[in-house]
């Protein structure tokens, strides 16, 4: 199955030189990271107007509680192709809404790694973000008991770590590391 048009690479931005670079690029699907709720409806309707899909994360929209009622109104104002949270009520009101709904998940230790997998046996977002992401044998384990598609987050540093990631599972990585853009 291929999925964000078979981008392996999400470029990510977290600021508007990032932000600039994106709209310059091939990719169609990108992440909005470190945004200001006065700035939203623009950037994400310049990203339209150069043909982009915009996967907005939630958490990180300034001005903005990431609950359920802000992900409404990012649905139904805003209309990003898709949301990240780490907030499944976020995450289910994407979903709910047709829009990609991506649930990040901060593996830290085994204990948080347990609790995600109970998170998930409840819920099914259309994707899982996995960070960091340097970790191959954790993404291989939570892309086969999950059955979820996954990305991989954070810390991947080079070409050779977003081959390991995408190697064992990842079906693509999210970075704000302009470098990697490139690959």
């Amino acid at each position: 199955m291929t999925y964000f048009a078979d981008q392996k690479i999400l470029p990510a931005a977290k600021n508007i030189k990032q932000f600039e670079k994106m709209l310059r690029s091939d990719y169609e699907y990108v992440v909005l990271l470190d945004t200001h709720i006065g700035q939203l409806g623009s950037l994400v309707s310049l990203a339209k107007s150069h043909k982009k899909k915009v996967i907005l994360h939630a958490d990180l929209v300034q001005g903005l509680r990431s609950d359920e009622y802000a992900a409404q109104f990012l649905c139904q104002k805003i209309k990003p192709a898709g949301l990240i949270s780490t907030r499944t009520s976020v995450v289910k009101e994407a979903k709910k809404k047709s829009l990609i709904a991506i649930q990040r998940l901060f593996l830290l230790d085994s204990h948080a790694l347990e609790t995600s997998y109970r998170l998930l046996e409840s819920f099914h977002p259309d994707f899982i973000e996995v960070l960091p992401g340097i970790m191959p044998h954790v993404i291989k384990e939570v892309a086969e008991k999950t059955k979820i598609p996954l990305l991989a987050g954070g810390l991947i540093r080079n070409k050779a770590e977003v081959q390991m990631a995408l190697d064992a599972g990842a079906i693509a990585v999210t970075t704000s590391d302009n470098r990697i853009w490139d690959i």
